[in-house]
């Protein structure tokens, strides 16, 4: 046999007799086990959640009464300020419930209560004045309710409470009245006078809530920001609601369901067609502040705190990254996707960057985001790497070479980013240890 292809065979037999010892072994092939060192550095936590731009407030006008849209001044993507008025509503229906009160009003302050009929006559008019009341609070109660502008709403409806509680009084004393004249202890002049001012009371109310109603018509932008036509834009898109993160949720109103439209068909409501009560007329976004909401497993929310940072990542922009602060977790949890139980954690978000340093593009709200949260740092840390730690005997270990053979020392680990980890005692730096491999090694193997 020739000399040469007889080494080239001992050598081979000698790689495979030989334990894997380093990175590098015979014949350039890696035996699976590398030694390096414990270093010194900083160590991030992070926590990993899916979550969604979000904008800071948002809110849908919509028609408070049927009627027609009389003016629409605003066009998508136009700019408004809150309280502009963005359109108007013609309706009829509000109009004659108006000019009615008119009437009775007018009726009201130009005579009093007929004194002819006896009690009975004025148990019957008080009742009647009653049931007028009650049928204006309900109509004015159930106008108010469709107003979307918050503000508006809230101003009405405290209106309508305290015309209640004034006519609450001056029904009461008409009532008192009354029974004092059964009993014979008051006028029939007191009872005309107590029941008077019950039936002016409760016209000049009805009157008032009916302007009110009217002037309800005048549509004004509930919130300062960009308008988008209509309310929700497609099925299945998600609601305005899931999409405010930051604002207080009394800063924008549900909007109502829209119908969905025919295909080709534009949704928004065009200047002239017919509305019903609830038609999304429009929508303002306030893209002021945009944040994310991301949704963190109950395993990891511990370790999520107001204040602290991390970064996103969108899938309609590949490649940038934004900064994010976190401003608040919520307290109660939600379901995730997979069925576990999740947190929501609110971010404003701030401007992103390339890799190459360009700014990345504004996000738009209802984007996916990847959002990784830095939860806990360890500075000037002794650090390892974190495929170094095994478990062993429910305990975390690493390989550490001593006088050339393996030994297994257990650590106390501290913080635990994704490629690199803290280790608190157990190990010093500097100290060499298996980094890679470590399902190979035995204690007491010969190491480098």
């Amino acid at each position: 046999m020739p000399r040469t292809p007889r080494r080239a065979a001992v050598l081979v037999l000698a790689c495979v007799l030989l334990p894997p010892l380093t990175a590098a072994s015979c014949g350039d092939e890696p035996s699976g086990v590398t030694v390096g060192a414990a270093g010194r550095g900083t160590v991030d936590e992070v926590v990993e959640a899916s979550g969604a731009v979000t904008v800071r407030a948002a809110g849908t006008v919509t028609a408070p009464a049927e009627g027609t849209l009389a003016e629409l001044r605003v066009e998508a993507g136009d700019r408004v300020r809150r309280g502009q008025v963005v359109a108007v509503v013609d309706s009829p229906a509000a109009e004659k419930r108006l000019d009615a009160a008119t009437e009775a009003l007018d009726a009201a302050s130009a005579g009093g209560v007929p004194a002819g009929g006896g009690a009975a006559g004025f148990t019957a008019a008080r009742r009647r004045t009653d049931s007028n009341a009650d049928k204006a609070f309900a109509e004015a109660r159930e106008a108010a309710s469709r107003i979307t502008d918050e503000a508006l709403r809230k101003a009405l409806l405290a209106q309508l409470a305290a015309a209640r509680e004034q006519y609450a009084a001056v029904s009461a004393a008409a009532g008192a009245a009354v029974r004092s004249l059964e009993s014979g202890v008051a006028s029939v002049a007191d009872a005309v006078d107590a029941l008077t001012a019950a039936q002016r009371v409760q016209a000049r109310q009805a009157y008032d809530l009916a302007e009110a109603a009217v002037d309800a018509l005048t549509l004004r932008a509930p919130v300062s920001g960009v308008v988008q036509l209509g309310g929700v834009t497609a099925a299945g898109s998600p609601s305005l609601t899931d999409l405010i993160a930051n604002a207080d949720p009394a800063a924008a109103a549900a909007p109502a369901a829209p119908r969905a439209p025919l295909p080709g068909v534009d949704a928004a409501v065009p200047e002239g067609a017919a509305v019903g009560t609830g038609t999304p007329i429009l929508t303002v976004v306030d893209t002021a502040g945009l944040g994310v909401a991301a949704e963190v497993d109950e395993t990891d929310v511990l370790l999520v705190k107001p204040g602290g940072t991390g970064t996103v990542e969108l899938d309609a922009a590949t490649g940038a990254t934004y900064e994010a602060k976190i401003r608040a977790v919520d307290l109660l949890p939600t379901r995730s996707a997979r069925g576990g139980v999740s947190y929501r954690v609110r971010l404003s978000l701030g401007k992103g960057t390339y890799a190459d340093g360009t700014a990345a593009p504004t996000p738009r709200p209802g984007m996916s985001a990847i959002v990784r949260l830095r939860v806990r740092q360890a500075t000037d840390a002794v650090t390892v790497p974190a495929g170094a730690v095994v478990s062993s005997d429910g305990r975390d270990v690493v390989w550490a070479v001593r006088g050339g053979k393996a030994e297994r020392i257990p650590v106390t680990l501290g913080v635990q980013g994704e490629d690199v980890v803290q280790v608190v005692s157990g190990l010093d730096a500097g100290q060499r240890i298996v980094v890679a491999g470590t399902d190979q090694v035995s204690a007491g193997q010969d190491l480098p």
